[in-house]
């Protein structure tokens, strides 16, 4: 059976390889008396709150679970409207907001509207690997632009300006980003939409980590520059909703009837209780509890951060949001594959290689998430410690 050669611009996600490698060890004797610790994985360890887990039982219980539109339903586009008002004061109007099979069906959508063969699209280096992957699955050429700690592993307006070719199409950003937990600034952000915008391409933001900011500078969402931003979201990471799988894609006027038809096409709808139960996320009970878990985040993170420097493992630059902290490990390790995997052997402690997440000095970096408990932090400092010597 021949495969379809997009498949050979699409590399392994060896995060989840890794993963799957830490789980097997964890299941052995040797991790009887000192189990695995677990800060590979960029999952909250909350999970979705009281009013929510119940939303979804009314929602079954009285049988609300036949298809909604391919946008979504109309509450929750109204609701998830009224969260840009109160939380950015931002007005986006309901119709512009697509409700979508999680965050990475919404990426897939933006991709296959936006980049047609052979289209480059900017990303900075590192990033996440997915969202190159979505380029190349639509057959586009993701061009990973060198990203520096100076620059906070972020694009600037100069860089895009630079690299923009004949071919660009577009820049694809995360704000928060994932591995390295850092934002763009606002202004700067805004400096990037004026060039995409001059060259008449797109700007899509991915902002799935946004609701976890720890900075009122960094806070704010891309959609603040112009109603031709592109905005990913999702409920996975600030609303702990990681396998309901539902996330949203807010859109201009004119790419709301073209996602709607891939939509129709490729899924028909979103999860319909995952969607019922998403309602209850906007209520102030859960919102409180979210402020609240987002405060545990930041603690973990002013704890890791200044631990991990302590033991040779340097943060360049202090993450202000998402649960990620991007660690040099070369004063350790000259290939930061090799010490996760004697982290993983000898501490039993996972964490994750930089080789996902780009191509220009990824092998000195590691990832490691805070979205474990800080007791579990603590003993995983005290074990890289002992390790480390």
């Amino acid at each position: 059976m021949r495969l379809a050669r997009r498949l050979d611009h699409i590399e392994p996600l060896y995060v989840m390889e890794f993963a799957k490698a830490a789980a097997e060890l964890a299941r052995s004797p040797v991790c009887a008396n000192a189990p695995m610790i677990f800060l590979n994985i960029g999952e909250p360890d909350f999970t979705a709150p009281a009013l929510v887990r119940e939303a979804n039982e009314r929602a079954v219980s009285t049988g609300r679970t036949q298809y909604t539109d391919a946008t979504g339903l109309p509450a929750l586009r109204n609701r998830i409207s009224a969260w840009y008002a109160s939380r950015f004061g931002l007005s986006i109007a309901s119709h512009r907001i697509v409700v979508t099979a999680g965050a990475s069906a919404a990426l897939q959508l933006a991709c296959l509207a936006l980049v047609d063969r052979d289209d480059e699209v900017l990303l900075p280096d590192p990033s996440y690997p997915c969202n190159r992957h979505f380029v190349a699955a639509a057959e586009g050429k993701p061009v990973l632009l060198p990203a520096s700690a100076g620059a906070r592993y972020q694009l600037d307006a100069a860089g895009v300006q630079a690299a923009w070719g004949p071919r660009t199409r577009g820049v694809l950003l995360a704000s928060p980003s994932n591995p390295t937990g850092t934002s763009i600034d606002p202004l700067e952000m805004g400096r990037i939409g004026d060039v995409v915008r001059a060259h008449g391409g797109f700007m899509l933001v991915d902002e799935i980590y946004l609701g976890l900011s720890f900075d009122e500078r960094y806070g704010h969402s891309a959609l603040m520059h112009g109603d031709d931003v592109i905005a990913i979201n999702s409920f996975s990471k600030y609303f702990s909703m990681t396998g309901w799988r539902l996330g949203w894609l807010v859109v201009p006027d004119a790419l709301v009837a073209p996602i709607e038809k891939l939509a129709q096409n490729l899924y028909i709808c979103p999860s319909t209780l995952a969607q019922h139960a998403a309602l209850a996320c906007f209520e102030p009970e859960s919102i409180a509890e979210y402020e609240r878990r987002r405060d545990e985040f930041r603690a973990r993170r002013d704890f890791l951060v200044p631990a991990l420097n302590a033991l040779g493992l340097n943060v360049p630059v202090m993450p202000d949001g998402a649960f990620y902290a991007w660690a040099d490990c070369s004063k350790h390790s000259a290939d930061s594959w090799d010490f996760c995997f004697e982290a993983m052997r000898r501490a039993h402690v996972a964490i994750t290689p930089g080789r996902d997440f780009g191509h220009h000095g990824s092998e000195r970096f590691v990832r490691l998430s805070y979205a474990n408990s800080m007791a579990q932090l603590q003993e995983a400092v005290a074990r890289l410690r002992r390790m480390l010597g």
